[in-house]
């Protein structure tokens, strides 16, 4: 079983020209940044739940931590776990040990939502991570402004 290290939400982008919403995460205690394409609809309610936004109504992953807490539980953490065949892989850890396969980009944002800690394997961060010198912010910059100008498919395994 790999070693799993935190992991940070940085924000979502949308990759230009093909305007493909991008989660970008970055190793807590490194210089390893994970992007992943996600769909539009989890773009938003990462982004709803990073700026702390309600909708009127719940979206999914509201719905979703609702139902989890009347039944009793809670999510204990959420672990990016492999990319295969160019697909990324995450785990729900509930708080009594349970475990549930979930897509990365919903397990991102059921963790923002209930506050879990997000952790990614060191295989993941090792064959899909891209590592920036921590020296200055320009470079998360440079790295921002590099992701506008990379498809998909650069990431394929």
């Amino acid at each position: 079983m790999s070693a799993f290290k935190a992991v940070e939400v940085i924000g979502v982008r949308v990759e230009m020209p093909s305007n493909q919403p991008i989660v970008l995460l970055k190793e807590s205690d490194g210089v390893r940044y994970l992007p992943i394409w996600i769909g539009a609809v989890e773009a938003t309610s990462i982004a709803f739940a990073q700026q702390d936004m309600s909708p009127p109504r719940p979206l999914t992953h509201d719905l979703f931590i609702s139902a989890v807490e009347v039944l009793g539980s809670k999510i204990a953490s959420v672990k990016l776990t492999e990319l295969r065949d160019g697909i990324f892989y995450a785990e729900l850890h509930f708080a009594a040990g349970e475990r549930l396969s979930s897509r990365p980009s919903d397990a991102i944002a059921l963790a923002l939502r209930s506050a879990a800690p997000i952790f990614a394997s060191e295989a993941l961060l090792e064959s899909a991570g891209i590592e920036i010198p921590d020296q200055a912010d320009d470079e998360v910059e440079k790295f921002i402004e590099f992701l506008d100008h990379i498809n998909p498919e650069d990431f394929a395994g």
